[in-house]
């Protein structure tokens, strides 16, 4: 039997055992299920944000759609699943979430909402014959906008519902902040009330954000021998802390804490007030919502500013890989930069499952400075030396590489390069002799 044979055998075998499930921009690739109720089961795992009540199934692969999305029903699920290969995962919408209305899609970009239209300016015709509606553009951080009718009744969770569900993140990470022509900065909408409550106008635009998060930094503390000391971290006011341990009182309304832990050798840590052992501090942090972006037209910001929020990679900053090589680069990148065997090994297995869900992975690790503006530490007695590495990164479709050509050339270089980025003493890192700290975390940028 030919070689060609048994590969399109192969290839077979596994398109009949594998099926991708698609919700807005992510897609999970899981095994298939006849039993339409398991099946219900691994796509409320892989997408929570969905309650399993609401769950609707469509494809339009199969002749009979005529390329349209069709529902898939219960009844039907073991007929047509061996027929697909991509299964669009939605929701059922109640007549209150539906009250939006799509008009014609505009797909111009915005720079800065200082860029938007002015008031009125969009479909006025649309909106002049009901009081009760009117027409807003809603705009994204991909720069593409949405016009669309709105009922001024409608409560605000209703359209940042709306607009998760065309983006498929979970509620919750949306944000929805109103900008007016000509006025600085803008207004957060809040979930409990009605559009009507705020002075929204024909053809104003609503910017949608989606809320990214910190996660996991952790602090090692190696001294070469036993000490107190108190290790005291403060937010930017874009972030507020939401999980720390050992658990300790948070201030200045989340934004800041102090540990005090007695150091060991072997760099053991005992937290006093716990008794605790542990191997390091741990924290995490979510978007304030009350620091949401400024108009960019302020004052211009230093070229390494690191901004919780807004903060983005592009093709001249990072370097993209196929997630099969996101492993194997990021240990020899994460080495250089001075983290030993257990940290690198961490961090890997704990951004791994975030890497999976896409086919290529933009990242950068960011400056130090840059880093202590948004995170600052301040550590009594001082260290000898500090590093502290957090990476940004975002999943890139194959459909997008064309936009990241130099990056792609950027991730066959040596990974020695981040050491200048990041801005490490490699040398002092690895003293022994000397009082060190080290922190890892990062974040997923979701535009």
């Amino acid at each position: 039997m030919s070689a060609t044979l048994l590969s399109g055998k192969n290839k077979k075998k596994e398109n009949l055992q594998l099926l991708v499930l698609r919700h807005g921009q992510n897609r999970v690739m899981v095994k298939r299920q006849r039993s339409y109720k398991r099946m219900l089961d691994i796509i409320c795992k892989c997408f929570p944000c969905i309650p399993r009540d609401v769950v609707v199934l469509q494809t339009n692969e199969l002749d009979v759609c005529d390329g349209h999305y069709v529902d898939i029903t219960a009844e039907i699920w073991d007929d047509v699943i061996d027929l697909l290969n991509v299964v669009e995962v939605t929701q059922r919408v109640d007549s209150e979430m539906a009250s939006p209305v799509l008009l014609p899609l505009d797909s111009r970009a915005l720079s800065s909402p200082d860029n938007q239209s002015a008031p009125g300016e969009v479909n006025e015709q649309d909106s002049s014959g009901n009081d009760d509606e009117i027409t807003i553009k809603l705009v994204f951080q991909s720069g593409e906008i949405q016009t669309t009718k709105i009922s001024r009744e409608m409560q605000v969770d209703k359209l940042t519902a709306y607009a998760s569900h065309i983006l498929g993140r979970c509620p919750t990470d949306i944000m929805a902040v109103q900008f007016k022509a000509g006025v600085f900065g803008g207004v957060i909408l809040r979930d409990n009330r009605t559009i009507g409550s705020y002075n929204i106008e024909d053809g104003d635009p609503i910017k949608i954000y989606v809320q990214p998060r910190c996660k996991k930094p952790v602090i090692y503390l190696y001294s070469p021998s036993d000490i107190d000391v108190s290790v005291k971290l403060s937010l930017a006011p874009e972030w507020s802390l939401s999980v720390v341990y050992p658990v300790v009182t948070t201030e200045d309304h989340g934004q800041s804490l102090e540990w005090n832990v007695h150091t060991h050798q072997d760099g053991i840590l005992t937290e006093h007030n716990s008794g605790l052992d542990v191997s390091y501090l741990f924290w995490e942090a979510e978007t304030n919502m009350q620091a949401f972006p400024r108009s960019p037209a302020s004052k211009p910001q230093p070229v390494d500013t690191f901004n919780p929020i807004s903060s983005s990679l592009d093709d001249t900053n990072s370097i993209v890989i196929p997630v099969d090589k996101a492993s194997i680069y990021l240990d020899k990148s994460l080495k250089v930069l001075g983290l030993h065997t257990e940290a690198r090994t961490t961090f890997i297995t704990y951004w791994l499952p975030s890497f999976l869900k896409h086919k290529y992975i933009a990242l950068r690790f960011v400056p130090q400075a840059a880093y202590e503006r948004a995170a600052s530490l301040d550590i009594s007695p001082q260290p000898d030396v500090v590093t502290r590495i957090f990476m940004l990164f975002k999943g890139v479709s194959k459909e997008r590489l064309a936009d990241w050509s130099d990056a792609q050339i950027q991730a066959e270089k040596d990974v020695a390069w981040w050491v200048d980025v990041v801005g490490v003493d490699l040398a002092r890192a690895g003293d022994t002799a000397l009082f060190r700290v080290l922190e890892w975390g990062g974040m997923e940028v979701l535009i």
